[in-house]
């Protein structure tokens, strides 16, 4: 993709973007790919024409949402959302059944408030741990914040507290620093894991670019298991609603210290 120049955009479905008020193809057709780079559950397509060193530069943003695919090469899939070509006679396609994914053409500025995850080469675990003991909430609705650290999500939020020991109700700013850089390195293991499994799936809908499930499902040890024997202790695991999420634990083994 890198170095390859858009040919031509048809956009099969409007909500594949979104809130852009001028049609993508206008946007972006003859705009040569520069690089490909990604923040949290965002990546985008920097431009050629766009100076590097801008950081209002405009990029094509691209959000998978939860079941969003890119897939190179020409495919009959019946939930091709956009469909483009590039220069070389590469097709580039955007499948997403549920459609809650879009590409956006805008400035690289909209998403400056997401914060690097931990799988980031160049996350700071230490400032991470400084934003996450500001805050005064609950440690599971902290590690939910974009702004403090991206990438998370529940479930494994619900995995990176287990893997700590850390009752997910106990308020980030009664936190010492070592417990949130441990709390932040059980996320990264947990996402590590999750990645090497191809990632969770609990149904066909959620499966890779092969129509291929993804297994971590399989080793979850707190996530969907309220009601079962933690794997640790054996106590009953426990389901809450937090900060409007459900969150799954152990009040035996996941302690407030």
């Amino acid at each position: 993709m890198v170095g390859r120049t858009f040919e031509s955009v048809e956009v099969l479905h409007p909500r594949a973007t979104r809130g852009q008020d001028a049609p993508l193809g206008e946007l972006i057709v003859d705009a040569r790919v520069r690089a490909v780079a990604r923040r949290g559950k965002y990546m985008w397509l920097e431009l050629a024409d766009e100076s590097a060193a801008d950081p209002a530069r405009n990029v094509v943003f691209i959000h998978l949402g939860m079941s969003g695919q890119l897939r190179v090469g020409h495919n009959d899939s019946a939930h091709v959302r956009i469909r483009t070509r590039l220069s070389g006679g590469v097709e580039l396609d955007f499948i997403d059944q549920r459609t809650f994914g879009r590409w956006h053409f805008g400035p690289l500025a909209t998403i400056s408030h997401i914060a690097r995850d931990p799988l980031d080469p160049n996350f700071d675990i230490a400032a991470a741990a400084r934003r996450i003991t500001a805050k005064k909430v609950p440690i599971k609705t902290v590690l939910l914040d974009q702004t403090v650290v991206s990438g998370i999500g529940n479930i494994y939020a619900d995995e990176a507290l287990w893997l700590a020991g850390l009752d997910p109700r106990k308020r980030a700013s009664a936190l010492r620093q070592y417990r949130a850089r441990e709390v932040i390195e059980s996320a990264a293991a947990v996402m590590r894991t999750a990645l090497a499994a191809g990632g969770t799936s609990f149904d066909s809908l959620y499966v890779n670019v092969n129509g291929e499930s993804g297994y971590f499902s399989r080793d979850l040890n707190a996530y969907g298991r309220a009601g079962l024997p933690c794997r640790r202790c054996g106590s009953l695991l426990q389901r809450r609603v937090l900060g409007g999420r459900s969150t799954h634990y152990c009040p035996q083994c996941q302690t407030f210290g």
